[in-house]
């Protein structure tokens, strides 16, 4: 069982953090089985955790069991967890759809933007990482455009039309201070997952072939990542798997 320092409380933390690490380990097992009947068992997808509405002491507890990536959909949220966990080295990953006036605070504390669909936001991340990188020296900001792969123009999921994705890629890439890293998507509700992926891999594909460096395709929860992994997915963004039922809201 892995030793989590810095948190003390006693036998109930050792029994969180040994159910973490339980539930990491069979992730990864999933992860590596599945990367290795799809020919890929060579270089194994990125894993973000998504850590949406558990608390800042589980992603502690995460980064002492190696986690590296986390992931969070709610700025407000996202910002306070990384403003406290500011001593780990982890790296941010906002999922969740994102509104324009979020783009200053998610600049602040994201490595990573996995939901672009719209120019407006392009133009906002890119005005919102120029001034932190003024301020701060950060980094650029990793842009994923998110696709719609439903027929219902995202309105369930998010996400742009795949038609849209060129037009995207060009402001992305235009931006300074925004790298495009590739594309992201979730699987339809309700249907098969392979279908979605498949398209997905396509509209990648096509992405990286004017934009050589734009490979990235993120893509695969708990309950589909073989899948995404079957077609290609570079990161996968798990949460249920990892970290069990949301904690009850007091």
């Amino acid at each position: 069982m892995t030793e989590v320092a810095g948190t003390g409380h006693g036998s109930a933390d050792d029994s969180r953090s040994a159910e973490l690490a339980e539930r990491l380990a069979a992730v990864w097992k999933r992860i590596a089985a599945a990367a290795a009947g799809a020919g890929r068992g060579d270089k194994l997808p990125s894993l973000i955790v998504v850590t949406k509405f558990h608390p800042a002491d589980d992603i502690r507890r995460l980064a002492a069991l190696g986690v590296t990536d986390v992931g969070e959909n709610r700025d407000q949220e996202a910002a306070a967890k990384a403003l406290e966990l500011a001593d780990l080295d982890l790296a941010w990953h906002f999922v969740g759809q994102l509104q324009t006036k979020k783009a200053k605070s998610v600049a602040r504390y994201a490595s990573a933007v996995h939901s672009v669909d719209r120019p407006q936001l392009v133009e906002a991340l890119a005005k919102a990482v120029r001034h932190e990188m003024d301020a701060t020296g950060r980094a650029a900001l990793d842009c994923f455009i998110q696709v719609s792969l439903e027929h219902d123009g995202g309105t369930h999921r998010g996400g742009a039309d795949p038609t849209d994705v060129p037009h995207l890629a060009e402001r992305i890439a235009g931006s300074e201070g925004l790298n495009l890293a590739g594309v992201m998507a979730v699987a339809p509700l309700g249907a098969p997952p392979e279908p979605a992926f498949e398209q997905l891999a396509g509209i990648s594909a096509r992405l990286a072939a004017d934009y050589p460096s734009a490979t990235a395709i993120s893509a695969g929860m708990s309950q589909d990542l073989e899948a995404a992994i079957k077609f290609g997915a570079t990161h996968l963004r798990i949460g249920s798997d990892v970290l069990g039922s949301r904690p009850a809201v007091g």
